[in-house]
């Protein structure tokens, strides 16, 4: 199949040339600018909110920018430059899927969907129920974009920094001119407006407005939840993230944990990856398919320039830990690939096809962007932070139990705070975090927690925001030439604006 990559972006919305980088001409806004149908009923509304999801992804950047991979040396290949950026913590050159121009592009259009609903609800003399509901989708979404934004391209939430931190624009608009001017602001402004529209959408969020068939790819009520969530995780308000985590995952999240049983009989990769990204699954809260070359670049045996091998197979899914024998872990029962592109099959990878009959098209992947078990994790980390060593415990224990085999070794509080106080070193990481961390007992939490949320996230490019969180410095080998160490304020921890945000007008990042 000739897979191709996109580099012309549809431009649904209007969203400023500053943000999205559209060119312009005169009369451009004598008609609707942008193929959007104009909005005067509920069903149009509706409609409009599936492009309020990002088509464009994160994970094959901030994956290859963490400690999860590594480089095989030129033996091998990447499938493009883009990789090897992303990999050696570079600034980009291209502008195609899976670059930071890309994700710019695909979050800041999905949230003018967002807000183009929101204009629409605003004005309408309807108060029924679905406009209701749609309203809290537009929200909720607006404020999702807005959180991978801010993380990706913004320090991590500091409350100590983050006042003076560089934000990015948080657009709450539709736009009416084509260059309107956009400031940056602060880390802590994006994410006062993010708590805003969380707050306010999710009590509007109503599950029975959505077809049980593509309820798993809307914001409904349990995603919802989880979203918020992490948000409060990252935001230092434990508590609140705790209370989201129960309504999202219940009191005895056992019963809705991912069954990693179930694959352990699926013989091949695909089947199983078909497997895992199933929307019936209770453990999937929200999936998006999204249009990136990550699943052929981590799963490819060609393209193994950067990837996992099998020394990074050591501190993820082989790894030592409270399970004694790495083989009680179901993952590592389940590893495809060879020594130097090995993988657990997850986001499944399939076609958009512009030509059929010549085998032309789009790759694109499935992401469980919230599933119970990591929000598991969210609620266990929260416990660690207020000292309720308890619940943490109960909440490591029902992801250990779920991850595990019988006979296995059973967790237990006084355990967790043993074996992590005197664990192998690639498991004690220093940390340098955003946040207190007083006592041995909670910092030996927290390296259970931590290992715990690496393995769980793997392939998924949510460890580089814990390594942001918690300040870890990592390096990566650089074939032929020294290791290159990312410290704790390295720059290279933010990634770069694209250079077309940067060439009208908007602050750079400092490097």
């Amino acid at each position: 199949m000739n897979m191709k990559h996109r580099n012309k972006y549809s431009t649904w919305f209007g969203v400023t040339a500053m943000l999205l980088m559209i060119s312009s001409c005169d009369g451009f806004l004598d008609k609707m600018p942008d193929n959007r149908t104009e909005l005067d009923n509920n069903e149009k509304v509706l409609q409009l909110l599936v492009s309020a999801y990002p088509t464009g992804t994160y994970v094959q950047v901030t994956e290859l920018m963490s400690d999860n991979v590594a480089d095989n040396g030129p033996l091998y290949i990447s499938f493009n430059k883009s990789v090897e950026e992303s990999y050696k913590w570079q600034d980009f050159t291209d502008n195609q899927q899976d670059t930071p121009q890309f994700i710019w592009n695909e979050y800041y259009k999905a949230i003018a969907a967002a807000n183009h609903a929101m204009e629409y609800l605003s004005t309408s003399e309807g108060d029924d129920e679905t406009e209701v509901a749609a309203k809290g989708e537009a929200l909720i979404c607006r404020a999702y974009s807005h959180f991978i934004l801010a993380n990706v391209f913004c320090k991590a939430y500091n409350p100590q920094t983050s006042s003076a931190d560089l934000g990015i624009p948080y657009v709450e608009k539709p736009e009416k001119i084509v260059s309107g001017k956009y400031e940056r602001g602060t880390v802590a402004e994006v994410y006062e407006k993010i708590n805003r529209d969380i707050e306010e959408g999710l009590p509007l969020i109503d599950d029975t407005k959505y077809k049980s068939t593509v309820i798993k790819y809307h914001f409904n009520q349990k995603a919802a939840y989880a979203f918020a969530a992490r948000f409060n995780l990252y935001y230092g308000n434990y508590d609140k993230a705790a209370k989201y985590a129960t309504k999202a995952i219940g009191d005895n999240p056992a019963k809705v944990l991912r069954n990693l049983t179930q694959y352990q009989s699926i013989a091949a990769a695909k089947d199983c990856g078909i497997a895992y990204v199933k929307a019936e699954l209770p453990c999937n809260l929200l999936l998006m398919p999204a249009t990136s070359m990550w699943n052929y670049n981590h799963w490819s045996s060609k393209y193994c320039r950067y990837a996992m091998n099998t020394a990074k197979l050591q501190e993820t899914y082989w790894s030592l830990g409270p399970w004694v024998t790495p083989e009680y872990l179901y993952h590592a029962n389940k590893i495809y690939g060879g020594d130097q592109a090995s993988y657990y099959p997850k986001l499944y990878g399939f076609i958009e096809y512009t030509d059929v009959i010549s085998g032309i098209g789009y790759l694109n992947i499935v992401n469980t962007v919230f599933t119970t078990d990591e929000t598991l994790l969210c609620r266990a980390e929260a416990y660690i932070h207020m000292k309720d060593y308890s619940n943490a415990a109960k909440d490591l224990i029902s992801w250990y139990d779920s991850h595990t085999m019988k006979g296995v070794k059973p967790l237990t509080e006084d355990y967790i705070n043993a074996y992590y106080k005197t664990a192998d070193k690639a498991l004690r990481p220093e940390l340098n975090p955003m946040f207190e961390i007083d006592g041995d007992k909670q910092l030996n939490f927290m390296y259970c927690l931590l290992h715990f949320r690496r393995i769980e996230t793997v392939h998924e490019g949510l460890r580089w925001f814990d390594i942001k969180r918690f300040g870890i410095e990592i390096k990566h080998n650089i074939s032929g030439q020294a290791d290159d160490i990312l410290t704790k304020n390295d720059p290279r921890r933010v990634l770069q604006l694209p250079a077309d945000a940067i060439g009208a007008g908007m602050q750079p990042n400092p490097r």
